[in-house]
């Protein structure tokens, strides 16, 4: 039987596949190309500088020393690293879910359909728009002792306010309570995800229970779940760098008496007081390294609570 050769069509088709996917890989590294550059120049090499400054003794005139551990030793044993890292946990763990609570509160008001919903909604992002410095000084003005709108107004009802920016007792609530006023982004995050919930499945939800209890827990928050876990995860990682707020409520030294001292302030107070930057990065580190863990044991959770419409993640 004779050999018959391919035809020449059968082998120019793969050579020109070939450079049809290396044209495309090439177009695909030019056009992330930016974000590489930015990502390696801002973020990765910074992140790796910082690992080194942090196992060296440097203040800036001068060039870095290497202690290796010490500054992490430094920090084991300085009392206000660990009250600082007390105060932004608890910060944390109270703003966090009451500021995602409250969020969604307001986006299923939001998400009724009426005349001035645009309006509501532009309203309720502004606060967030207002320069963190001028809405912590406008709150100052609102708390004042004596002469304060809130503390008169408490007065007027017959109640006893408290000192808020003085007692240390409830300085650190103070703080929690300005945290819970800018909620523009996670009220319209939650919003999209409500106006995403196709219409039918309402629709067969109020049909099938008239009680809006019910919609909301088995039919409206699986369907949000992938929104709650942005807010969740932006929201953690935020809340351990709360420093504005912090700073202009109670300065470098945590007034009164070290309840609104958060960890960025030490951090800030180490580089920028002390021209310690070697303790500054090892804070810096211990903070990315925290985050870091925090967000991946969400991430791991969120296989078994967040859902999404091509299945579980």
């Amino acid at each position: 039987m004779p050999i018959t050769s391919a035809p020449p069509e059968a082998a120019v088709l793969p050579r020109r596949n070939r450079k049809a996917e290396r044209g495309e890989a090439r177009a695909g590294v030019l056009f992330a190309l930016p974000w590489i550059i930015g990502m390696t120049l801002f973020v990765a090499i910074p992140l790796v500088v910082t690992f080194y400054i942090a196992q060296t003794k440097f203040q800036i005139i001068g060039a870095p020393k290497w202690v290796g551990m010490q500054n992490y030793e430094a920090l084991w044993s300085d009392p206000a690293f660990w009250k600082s890292a007390q105060n932004t946990l608890i910060f944390g763990a109270i703003s966090v879910p009451v500021k995602l609570i409250i969020a969604l509160g307001l986006a299923l008001l939001l998400n009724r359909a009426t005349a001035l919903s645009g309006f509501y909604r532009t309203i309720f992002y502004l606060p967030f728009l207002m320069p963190a410095v001028a809405g912590s000084v406008v709150f100052m003005l609102l708390l004042t002792p004596n002469a304060g709108p809130v503390n008169i107004a408490l007065e007027a009802m017959g109640l006893n306010p408290p000192d808020w920016l003085l007692d240390p007792n409830a300085a650190l609530w103070t703080l929690i309570l300005l945290s819970l006023w800018p909620l523009g982004v996670e009220t319209l995050v939650f919003l999209g995800g409500l106006q995403n919930i196709p219409k039918d499945v309402s629709e067969a939800a109020d049909l099938d229970s008239p009680k809006r209890w019910h919609k909301l827990v088995w039919i409206t928050l699986p369907l949000i779940t992938p929104m709650v876990l942005f807010n969740l995860v932006i929201g953690i990682i935020y809340s351990f760098q709360v420093f504005t707020q912090a700073i202009v409520i109670g300065g470098t030294t945590g007034t009164p008496a070290e309840a609104t001292l958060m960890y960025m302030v030490v951090l800030y107070r180490a580089a920028f007081r002390y021209f310690n930057m070697g303790l500054a990065a090892a804070m810096a580190t211990v903070l990315f390294v925290v985050v870091l863990i925090l967000t991946l044991l969400i991430f791991k959770t969120a296989r078994s609570w967040v859902h999404y419409e091509g299945g579980e993640i």
